[in-house]
């Protein structure tokens, strides 16, 4: 099964509270108040998104945490590699890498055709989609529909 990390999970909950009140600076108490999450966790996800530039943190008694951009310019990919890294499904389809079985294999571009699947459907969710409470209304047309995933024909 492929499946995030629950820091993950944690860190777009989390990011979806601040992109519901995005006007305010929200301290990392009050987070995680609000989404029901032990405080050092909250922190130590808080410090990865800002680390990744999602996030800017504001000192003082007045200070928090505010999003870097508008929630509809941050996307679910954004979150994703804050916390886990570059998305890909295989390690050669992530980058060039250090595969011995890269000449014999004969996997590897269809392992980057599905990479580019995900990493485009999740580039498609943004932050206000996920910080939207409203039930999602099916069916859904998704943004992977228009890539081809067949090796292309002269």
């Amino acid at each position: 099964m492929l499946k995030l990390s629950r820091l993950t999970d944690y860190a777009a909950v989390v990011m979806a509270q601040i992109a519901r009140y995005p006007n305010r600076a929200h301290p990392a108490i009050d987070l995680a108040e609000a989404v029901t999450l032990p405080v050092p966790t909250v922190r130590k996800t808080l410090k990865m998104l800002v680390r990744a530039g999602l996030l800017t943190s504001i000192r003082g008694a007045q200070g928090g945490y505010q999003l870097a951009r508008p929630a509809s310019q941050i996307t679910a990919a954004d979150i994703i590699a804050a916390i886990e890294g570059p998305v890909a499904m295989t390690e050669c389809s992530q980058a060039e890498g250090d595969c011995e079985l890269l000449d014999t294999c004969g996997v590897a571009d269809n392992w980057q055709r599905v990479s580019l699947a995900i990493r485009t459907l999740l580039e498609s969710v943004t932050l206000a989609h996920l910080a939207d409470t409203a039930p999602l209304k099916l069916p859904v047309r998704l943004p992977i529909q228009s890539i081809s995933l067949s090796a292309a024909t002269a």
